[in-house]
């Protein structure tokens, strides 16, 4: 397995869905996720840090495992299949290992709120992540930048109107 940390939470300007990037730790390939809104929300809540007057979901679910005398101890994307991407959380009860079977969105939801470790199955990585060019200037010739340059340094921008 890979191990992934969350490397970003981005919304679509085509519909209400946001994608989440999960970064491999020991290479540059990442892994998209698309999610829904209220799923992206309650990850970026906690990544964020903000305060909820009363627990969401996620965090009554991680305050219901640990009542219990659980642990979350890791999380796994574990598949791939029509699109769907598939994961389970690994919770430690009473000496046995539990595996429950989750939406990617809901297992990270957990992950991030336990501090518990985020995986990906490397057939996983290997049919759906990405591995972004490591320089985007070198299909750009000089002359191109230069004249992207000169067209940047003309540009007047006091004459924006202010929102």
């Amino acid at each position: 397995m890979i191990k992934v940390q969350i490397d970003s939470i981005r919304a679509s300007l085509m519909s209400e869905h946001r994608v989440i990037i999960l970064k491999d730790l020991d290479s540059d390939r990442f892994l998209p996720i698309w999610v829904g809104r209220y799923e992206a929300e309650a990850i970026a809540i906690r990544l964020q840090d903000i305060q909820v007057p009363r627990p969401l979901t996620h965090d009554l679910l991680n305050n219901a495992i640990a009542e219990l005398g659980g642990e979350i101890s890791h999380i796994a994307v574990n598949d791939l299949r029509n699109d769907t991407f598939y994961a389970y959380i690994m919770v430690n009860l009473n000496g046995r290992q539990i595996r429950i079977d989750s939406r990617p969105s809901d297992a990270i939801a957990l992950a991030v709120r336990a501090n518990a470790t985020i995986y990906v199955e490397e057939n996983v990585m290997a049919e759906a992540g990405i591995t972004p060019e490591t320089d985007v200037n070198a299909e750009m010739s000089d002359e191109e930048i230069s004249a992207f340059r000169d067209f940047i340094n003309t540009l007047d921008l006091d004459d924006l109107p202010l929102q």
